[in-house]
């Protein structure tokens, strides 16, 4: 007789913490963190992630859990197995770079949020993808966003370009533009202002905002 093999994964922790980008931003949110290569590892079996996630839950008041990290949908069979033995209803969110589309249905079910970051300027910042994550989380009636981490240098066609994309996936989605760190440090001109209205002439649910900083903050 055959046994299920026990399902592990390198998490960088699971803390707590304060959401610094996105559509939930500024949320207190529990986290999930996957490891990095440059980050301190830990072994967790799914089910002593629903250990801890629980007791976390009950420990303190949370808007919700954060699945977050490196490649975090390469794991979606672990965090099936560990959210299933989890029966707070706090909503449950990833944040994604979009690549796993096929894994968004694996997690159905158990994710309220499906936040698809895109970090510009860069080559392929939205491939096909990060459109299919984005139509995958609407076909299954998850809510959905994109947002965008700007560098200094993105330009406001990069920004119109990867909003379209956004519409084209699905009319329901939230796009939060995030601007450069050069922006970040002083205050928003008139660039942001036309910007938006142009954002906004391609779809309605756009908004931009600074990334929250500082050591409460989590992504």
């Amino acid at each position: 007789m055959g046994t299920t093999p026990m399902l592990t994964a390198a998490l960088a922790g699971v803390p707590m913490g304060i959401q610094r980008q996105g559509v939930w931003s500024g949320r207190r949110q529990l986290f999930v963190r996957f490891a990095g290569p440059a980050e301190t590892a830990t072994m967790y079996s799914a089910d002593a992630l629903a250990r801890e996630l629980t007791r976390g839950l009950e420990r303190t008041t949370f808007h919700s859990i954060c699945i977050a990290g490196r490649d975090a949908l390469a794991n979606d069979a672990y965090l099936a197995a560990a959210f299933r033995q989890v029966t707070s209803k706090v909503p449950v969110m990833v944040d994604t770079d979009g690549q796993r589309p096929d894994a968004i249905a694996a997690l159905h079910g158990f994710l309220q949020m499906v936040q698809v970051t895109i970090e510009t300027p860069g080559p392929g910042a939205a491939t096909d993808r990060v459109w299919e994550t984005v139509t995958a989380a609407a076909r299954l009636g998850c809510a959905h966003a994109v947002v965008v981490v700007g560098g200094d240098d993105t330009s406001d066609a990069e920004y119109l370009q990867i909003v379209e994309g956004a519409r084209a996936a699905s009319a329901e989605t939230s796009v939060v533009l995030h601007p450069g760190p050069a922006a970040e440090k002083g205050m928003l001109d008139r660039r942001w202002s036309v910007l938006l209205e142009h954002a906004m002439a391609r779809h309605p649910d756009v908004r931009v905002a600074f990334r929250l900083s500082g050591p409460a903050t989590i992504r």
